[in-house]
């Protein structure tokens, strides 16, 4: 299985693929997209519209994982990272690539063990993982690694255990 993981956010949005199964996992390209400070918001959704979609046709992913926004006291924040996550929704959407959501609990749970992990100790695992000569950078580049891994992990076992919980119901 191929996953694009998705840190959304209107400034930096990073992102990263990963190729493997429950328990392997192999890096086949990370980055992170900036859109450009000084632009309208709008323009900044277009680019990183432009930008996924070229990640989305190069990598061809079987799905996309995207952190699940959270409640915070900052709006302003909620509401660019909601937008960035929108044209994750968007772009996957009109491929017919199912997006699917994890929370930051889940994610570091799964690559460390703790959801209480911080982000040094994410970062330190997905280097390991992976098998990476250093570690990925900024964070926002090892969040979308964590997150494609923890899909793999994760969400192919929920996968797993929906269509079993389907075939009895019959």
């Amino acid at each position: 299985m191929r996953v694009l993981g998705m840190d959304p956010g209107l400034t930096r949005c990073g992102l990263g693929v990963v190729d493997g199964r429950a328990g392997r996992a192999a890096m086949v390209a990370v980055g992170v997209v900036r859109t450009p400070s000084d632009a309208e918001p709008s323009q900044r959704l277009i680019f990183l519209e432009r930008e996924l979609d070229g990640w989305l046709d190069k990598f061809t992913p079987d799905v996309v994982a995207v952190e699940r926004v959270f409640a915070d006291t900052n709006v302003t924040q909620v509401m660019n990272t909601a937008h960035a996550t929108a044209i994750a929704l968007l772009t996957a959407g009109k491929r017919g690539i199912p997006v699917v959501f994890h929370t930051p609990t889940e994610v570091k749970a799964s690559v460390t063990g703790s959801g209480r992990a911080d982000k040094a100790q994410v970062t330190a695992m997905v280097t390991r993982i992976l098998k990476l000569d250093s570690p990925p950078k900024p964070a926002d580049a090892a969040d979308a690694l964590a997150l494609a891994i923890c899909h793999l992990w994760r969400g192919a076992a929920t996968a797993r255990l929906e269509a079993l919980a389907k075939a009895s119901v019959r």
